[in-house]
């Protein structure tokens, strides 16, 4: 169900992109993850073959490696999505007043991966101009990659120590200064936080008392019946479709434009 919801949401968010992404490293991942587990764990009481070195293939270690898989790459699809949707501005919104120091880290990191891979490819694009060739030998090869990612690195340091003293002049952090947002809290946002806090902690109990417990060694079994578990379910996937509902409507707003 995660990984359902994270890909979804994450095709309504970047549309033809984002399904070429995700099926691009998605199943590459999930084919190693999926087969690196059962050549090294041979728990499982169902065994299926064995290896020439005499080790056992087990159902219950792939299964176990499938659902490992998955469940990278559902982490890596949603935390995907929420670099997508809470920008460095959002974040300074939600944290400037109660802990800006915070907020100027977070905000500031959320933007370093983005701007470091195109800074590489502006630092590489630079050194091909300059002469530079991929079929060249090893060393030049190794001298040029030394030679970019310095350069990268020098100036990400420096963009750094820029921003921190740009916002330090501009009294960021001084307690009684007002900022400018173009964001507003407002009566839905208040009804959506709510309903996502009562999901989450009934969520979060029902776990705690065992409601999503499952087994794969040495045999496979859970918590797959039950009043609290179906109950469980049923609410996880209505948490799940709160990003998916809010995106879907956007995107019919923008469309109705």
């Amino acid at each position: 169900m995660s990984f359902i919801g994270a890909f979804v949401y994450s095709v309504l968010l970047r549309g033809y992109d984002g399904f070429r992404t995700n099926i691009k490293y998605m199943i590459p991942l999930i084919l190693l993850t999926a087969l690196i587990n059962p050549a090294f764990s041979h728990q499982g009481v169902t065994i299926l073959t064995y290896f020439p070195s005499g080790n056992p293939l087990t159902l219950e270690s792939i299964m176990y490696g499938i659902m490992a898989a998955f469940m990278l790459v559902t982490v890596i699809c949603w935390f995907s999505c929420f670099n997508c949707v809470i920008s460095s501005d959002k974040m300074v919104y939600l944290f400037g007043k109660a802990a800006p120091v915070l907020s100027l880290i977070l905000s500031m990191t959320l933007r370093f991966i983005p701007d470091i891979a195109g800074q590489f490819g502006k630092v590489y694009r630079a050194q091909r101009a300059s002469g530079y060739k991929p079929k060249d030998s090893c060393f030049v090869r190794i001298r040029t990659g030394c030679h970019v990612f310095s350069a990268v690195v020098t100036w990400a340091l420096e963009r750094a120590l820029v921003t921190a003293d740009s916002m330090r002049s501009r009294g960021y952090g001084l307690p009684g200064r007002s900022a400018y947002s173009l964001y507003r809290f407002r009566k839905s946002d208040t009804k959506a936080l709510a309903f996502i806090l009562v999901c989450g902690l009934y969520v979060l109990a029902g776990s705690v008392r065992g409601g999503f417990a499952f087994w794969y060694y040495p045999s496979i079994r859970g918590s797959v019946s039950g009043t609290l578990t179906v109950s469980m379910y049923v609410v996880y996937v209505c948490l799940i479709c709160v990003p998916i509902y809010m995106q879907a409507k956007e995107n019919v707003n923008i469309r109705k434009m």
